[in-house]
């Protein structure tokens, strides 16, 4: 999808309806199946915010930004993301949050960003997060600035995201999950799932209603 496309899209994204758990649950990992409203509220989650940044490639391509994060002693581990984090006593709300850790890892520039809408809430088990997506847009490719929470940025063609070969089911072992097959998108070779692939997953079904 060229960028112009897109961006001809963005007054109706903003008022159509959200797929919500519906669109989310079709890339969502049995462990996430277990919880529903009730017990999520019990658990207290802490918040969080990323950011699904999409901005025009060389090409004038759409295209948005994912982080391989950094290998460490912790429940995500090298898994793909969004750029985003936990809130923070700073921020004024979550869509600052979002923006704020979008700088901090990916040197996005938060005037720079134009927020298209929030999405649904994702919560998150083995971490307790109830994250919350926000779209947003840029004219321009940023210069991503990668720090030390990231491993590596991951742009990927809007146009792959909505080509349903890219659904899959992979098995996966982790250090909350032993030899689970889970739901996935492929995307430049990397086995995107679980909350970002829900996100993904509420995206797609937005873009292509």
């Amino acid at each position: 999808m060229k960028f112009n496309q897109f961006k001809n899209k963005i007054t109706s994204l903003k008022s159509k309806n959200l797929g919500g758990l519906e669109a989310q649950f079709k890339l969502a990992p049995e462990l996430r199946l277990r919880y529903d409203a009730d017990k999520i509220i019990a658990n207290n989650p802490r918040k969080a915010a990323v950011l699904a940044l999409f901005y025009p490639n060389e090409k004038e391509e759409t295209t948005f930004i994912l982080t391989e994060r950094a290998s460490y002693k912790g429940t995500h581990s090298a898994q793909i993301s969004f750029p985003g984090g936990k809130n923070d006593h700073i921020d004024i709300n979550l869509q600052e949050t979002a923006l704020r850790e979008a700088f901090e890892e990916v040197g996005v520039l938060p005037k720079s960003v134009q927020i298209i809408r929030e999405l649904t809430d994702v919560y998150i088990p083995p971490s307790n997060f109830l994250a919350t997506p926000f779209m947003g847009f840029v004219t321009e490719k940023p210069v991503f600035t990668a720090n030390y929470e990231v491993e590596t940025t991951i742009e990927v063609l809007l146009e792959d995201l909505l080509n349903e070969t890219s659904l899959t089911t992979v098995n996966l072992t982790t250090s909350y999950m032993a030899n689970i097959d889970v739901p996935c998108f492929k995307l430049n070779g990397y086995v995107v799932w679980g909350a970002t692939a829900m996100m993904l997953s509420e995206i797609k079904e937005l873009l292509k209603s």
